[in-house]
């Protein structure tokens, strides 16, 4: 079963120095798991800041400088992973770097028909 890991934590939870330890740790795991046959993707997000926001409502687009919600703690990364069940992905949540100063939101992944397979390089 696929099952999206998104990382949810503030801006300024770890120095440069914090957060370059952290994406060691998080290409470590994610090589671990793809030693598994467990990883499909994952990458830290660049600030939210940068995000822009689209909507469309009554045919017209609407586009937003900055993240869909104004919240202290923002979508910092993801992993994408293919496990055989909740408590396996539970297991890597808790290997996860940002899991120590954020939160790591676990939600499984509806697989539709047609879609073609996620190719990442």
């Amino acid at each position: 079963m696929k099952y999206m890991l998104m990382i949810y934590m503030e801006e300024n939870a770890m120095s440069d120095s914090e957060r370059a330890a952290c994406y060691v740790k998080s290409t470590d795991l994610a090589q671990r798991l793809s030693t598994d046959g467990k990883f499909i993707a994952a990458s830290p997000l660049q600030p939210v800041a940068t995000a822009t926001s689209v909507r469309v409502r009554e045919g017209q687009r609407l586009i937003t400088d900055g993240p869909f919600a104004e919240t202290r703690e923002h979508l910092g990364g993801f992993y994408l992973i293919d496990v055989a069940n909740l408590d396996e992905a539970i297991n890597v949540a808790e290997c996860i770097p940002g899991a120590a100063v954020g939160t790591v939101e676990i939600r499984p992944v509806i697989e539709l028909e047609g879609v073609p397979p996620a190719q990442f390089a």
